[in-house]
């Protein structure tokens, strides 16, 4: 089982790019960070993870997760860099190819694409995606991110991506592209990972919950003539007192939440987990 960092990379927490590089000297196999790219002011949407739907503060300070990314690539060699996760309702989906493969093929194929469809209405309304569409939209947009990266001239029609023929280059350095881990933890989400994704990133991380879902996922790529062992299983925000059960339940990686803190409260975390793992 491989172990991962994330943190929600923001201007008052340790920069991204030394925290990569700690992460790294301290053994971890990969480091993520999340995305929001705006946050809306006035909202109805209630945070789901608050009583009051309040919202943290970090969320409305996150940095572009390609540039923290991109910066860490360069200062890294061997840790793979992951979105946790990338909002593909807030992207055009060529840009947004452009961007993935262009960060993979620098990073020497260190990528690790972590998506959603988001949870804000009011923050994918305004850049062109009804919340009512939003898992459609993104399957969509995703297929043509896949033709873009894998074919030469490429091109992709469907109710809601429309791109003529086209060439997107430099190709990612991965084939036939980075890994698409689908960060929801849905029936639904489930049966999106056997249908079109390379594996499952929940943030509902309690060993229960997680077995049950890799039972269901087994059973759906079962019926779907989908190899089970294809599908990579990243427990998001994992629990320490349940690493020997995501072990025994087959889990390939494990990502630990750090403080959006400042470098002398998260260095000492790294540390701490870095023994708990050893």
């Amino acid at each position: 089982m491989k172990y991962g960092v994330f943190i929600f990379a923001t201007d008052l927490a340790m920069d991204p790019v030394s925290l990569a590089v700690a992460a790294e000297e301290r053994g971890f196999e990969s480091f993520w960070v999340p995305e929001h790219v705006h946050m809306p002011v006035d909202r109805e949407t209630k945070f789901p993870r608050s009583e009051d739907g309040s919202l943290p503060d970090e969320y409305r300070r996150i940095h572009d997760p390609f540039v923290a990314l991109g910066a860490a690539a360069g200062a890294t060699s061997e840790i793979r860099l992951g979105t946790g996760i990338c909002l593909v309702t807030e992207h055009e989906p060529i840009a947004l190819a452009k961007q993935i493969a262009s960060l993979d093929l620098i990073s020497a194929g260190r990528f690790e694409f972590g998506i959603g469809a988001g949870w804000l209405a009011e923050e994918m309304e305004p850049l062109g995606v009804r919340f009512a569409d939003r898992w459609k939209v993104t399957e969509q947009r995703i297929a043509a991110m896949k033709e873009m990266w894998m074919q030469d001239e490429a091109e992709y029609h469907s109710e809601f991506v429309d791109i003529p023929k086209t060439q997107v280059i430099p190709k990612p350095s991965q084939s036939p592209h980075p890994p698409v881990l689908i960060g929801a933890g849905s029936k639904w989400a489930r049966q999106r990972v056997v249908d079109w994704a390379d594996g499952w990133l929940p943030n509902i991380t309690a060993p229960g919950f997680v077995e049950r879902g890799i039972q269901d996922i087994q059973s759906r790529a079962h019926e779907a003539g989908r190899d089970f062992d294809e599908i990579s299983i990243n427990v998001f925000g994992a629990v320490e007192d349940g690493l020997a059960e995501y072990e025994r339940m087959g889990v390939d990686r494990c990502i630990f939440r750090l403080p959006a803190e400042g470098a002398d409260v998260v260095v000492p975390e790294l540390d701490r987990l870095a023994a708990l793992i050893a």
